[in-house]
Formats: structure tokens, C-alpha cells, sequence
């Protein structure tokens, strides 16, 4: 294979055109999980400009580019998915029918393993044994919002209904209610990232905004806009007061939601839920295709899905002491977690105990 690899500052500004037109034509080619925002150059640039190590394999056939492959490799050798642990698409963006050998891919790369816990279907040379699939829930609009309701009045009927009537009821008791799908208002972020910090902490979780280079990757994609992609805070107001929001990432086609909070002296109106219906509308709209929620088991996704897209988590490996040595340290640890949230007997002791936790550190830091 020809390959080329490139600092993120390296790549040129026809290689990002030749992988934006890639990500544009995507939808109608019959490879829609290519077009979502997680795997643009945009936030591969962004991901370089908050963190070292990443980057950007370009393979070329008959001297054009036909596939970009972003990643970050440690000094080591070990290479993972560009923004692993916060991207929720990871793969290979390639034109139609494009092969390549992973192996061969990694040698070009300097990297003896290469790890995802997102890979989108379709990266058949990456999918090894060493690969578990997971399901990712989407919310599809293409045929409009109203399409999309009239489905979910039919599947859950007493969930559309109930939702219905908190956010009526939101507005009476609080305030009218007023939906901004692209909140340009800075405040808005910090007050977002605030709010689900302290979620993370009262739900036992890492908080992903204690960490700074998190922080600077959402306010940079908050600025980052092209007509391809931008980053889109959308915030559902009550009266004057903000009471959810969410921060995603929108491509051509899709949006890719990401974080979501919500004040939770509201939590009796479920506006999380009402913010996500006035997603779907702006989103259907704009004519995207579909939002992606994202890998993982919630209530709310469960409730709101039309289908399921699957992404895969694993590495692929050529034969090298290092490649085996980072095997050892990684598969217990993924293997644990991943039966626990896989079998509802053992993940719900565990996440009461999670949330019984938090609540403890969230009284002692008062």
C-alpha cells in the first residue's frame, strides 16, 4: 500500500477536501456511519490540538487519496482510535470498495496494535476475534420529524404521551418554553459542562470534564463551523432560565449527540427527553439523516431509538513483544467490564452502588 502518515499541522488542504467529499458522499453510497462527525478531519484536527501523538495515515491508489485513517501513537508503538475514550465513530473513512491489509496498514503506521472501542461496521480487515460487537441506538429522521413522532406514538405509546404532557407542563409551571438548536452563548457551554460534572460525580462516574484537555476539545469544537461539520450546542429554555442542553457534533448528515445534561431541580419534567424530541425536529429540518446516540445502555435511548448501528471495540495486532504485552494489561479489564454491562443481574447492583457513592462524595464535598 501506498501510505503516507502526517502530523495533523502536515496534512494538506486537498487531503482534507479529498476526506470531507469522502464523508459528503457517504450517505448515498450506502456507507452512512462514514459521514458521522467523530470520524472528520475536523475533530481529528481538534483531538491534535489538545492532545500529542495523533496522527493521520493517508493511503493513496493510483495517486489520489482513497482513505484516511487518524489515530495516536504513544512512544511505544501502540497506537489507539483517535480521541478513544470521548469518540463515539472510529474507523477507516475510504472511497467504495477500497481494501487494505491491517497488518501491512499498522507496519506503514509504526504501530504493533492498533485499539478501538468504536469501530463503525464495514472495517472488515480490522474485525479480528479480539473484537466484540456493541450496539449504538439511533433516532432516524430522514422521512421527517412528524414521521418519526406518528413511529414513536406507535411503539411506546404511553412513554410519547407522558413526555407530551411533562413538557406542557414544564411550560405552565415554569416558564414558556423556547428551544435554541444552536446556542452561539458561551455561558451556555460552561453552564452544560457544570451540570454534567456534577452528574458524573452524583452517579459514580469519572468526571470526563475534570480533565482539562476534555474542556479545551469542547470549547475548541464549539467554535470549530464549516458547511461539512460544527460543533452545536443546543439549549431548551424556560422562560428565561436554561434547563437542558446538550453538546454534539453535526456533519451533512448526521448529529452526533455526545453530552447531554439538565438541571436536575427539573428532573420531575424529564427535560432531557423534551430537549431530544426538539432535536430530532431541528435535526429532521436540516435533513439530516440521523442522530446517533451513541454506544450504551440507557432508558431514554431505549425509549427514543427507531434501530440500532453496531460498533465494535477490540485491537488489531501484528506480531510484536509490546502488542502482547498491551493485550495482557487491556483484556481482563475489558473483558470484566464489558460482561457486567452486558448482564442486567450484575450492571444494576453495581451502578446502585455507583450512584450510592456518588451521593456520599457529592454530601462531602458540600
Amino acid at each position: 500500500m501506498d501510505v503516507a502518515v502526517y502530523r495533523p499541522g502536515e496534512l494538506t488542504g486537498a487531503d482534507r477536501s479529498a476526506w470531507t467529499a469522502l464523508q459528503s458522499r457517504a450517505r448515498s453510497l450506502g456507507t452512512p456511519q462514514l459521514a458521522n462527525p467523530f470520524l472528520s478531519p475536523e475533530f481529528a484536527l481538534a483531538v491534535g490540538h489538545c492532545r500529542s501523538g495523533v496522527r493521520i495515515a493517508v493511503l493513496h491508489e493510483h495517486g489520489e487519496p482513497a482513505a484516511f485513517l487518524p489515530f495516536q501513537r504513544s512512544a511505544l508503538g501502540t497506537g489507539r482510535a483517535v480521541g478513544l475514550g470521548v469518540s463515539d465513530a472510529q474507523g477507516l473513512v475510504h472511497r467504495p470498495g477500497f481494501h487494505w491489509d491491517a497488518r501491512e496498514l499498522l507496519r506503514a503506521c509504526g504501530l504493533s496494535v492498533l485499539e478501538f472501542d468504536h469501530l463503525v461496521a464495514g472495517q472488515h480487515p480490522f474485525e479480528t476475534a479480539a473484537f466484540s460487537g456493541h450496539a449504538s441506538p439511533v433516532i432516524d429522521v430522514d422521512q421527517g420529524f412528524e414521521a418519526y413522532l406518528a413511529g414513536l406514538r406507535a411503539r411506546s405509546p404511553k412513554f410519547t404521551r407522558t413526555t407530551l404532557a411533562k413538557e406542557r407542563k414544564l411550560g405552565r409551571d415554569v416558564g414558556p418554553l423556547r428551544y435554541v438548536h444552536d446556542e452561539r452563548d458561551p455561558a451556555a457551554l460552561r453552564t452544560l459542562m457544570q451540570w454534567k460534572s456534577a452528574q458524573y460525580r452524583r452517579t459514580g462516574r469519572s468526571d470526563r470534564f475534570a480533565h482539562p484537555w476534555i474542556v479545551r476539545l469542547v470549547q475548541h469544537l464549539f467554535h470549530t463551523r464549516s458547511a461539512s461539520f460544527a460543533g452545536l450546542l443546543s439549549v431548551l429554555y424556560s422562560g428565561e432560565r436554561p434547563v437542558a442542553a446538550h453538546f454534539g457534533l453535526r456533519s451533512e448528515s448526521v448529529l452526533a449527540c455526545w453530552f447531554p445534561a439538565y438541571d436536575p431541580r427539573f428532573a420531575k419534567f424529564s427535560p432531557g427527553l423534551v430537549l431530544h424530541l426538539r432535536m430530532a425536529q431541528a435535526a429532521a429540518a436540516e435533513s439530516l439523516g440521523y442522530l446517533d446516540l451513541g454506544r450504551g445502555a440507557k432508558d431514554y435511548k431505549e425509549s427514543l431509538k427507531t434501530r440500532e448501528l453496531l460498533v465494535s471495540e477490540g485491537w488489531v495486532m501484528r506480531r510484536h513483544p509490546v502488542a502482547l504485552g498491551h493485550r495482557a494489561r487491556r483484556a481482563p479489564v475489558r473483558a470484566l467490564r464489558n460482561a457486567v454491562l452486558a448482564r442486567p443481574e450484575l450492571f444494576a447492583p453495581a451502578d446502585r452502588l455507583l450512584k450510592r457513592v456518588g451521593r456520599i462524595r457529592s454530601g462531602g464535598d458540600a
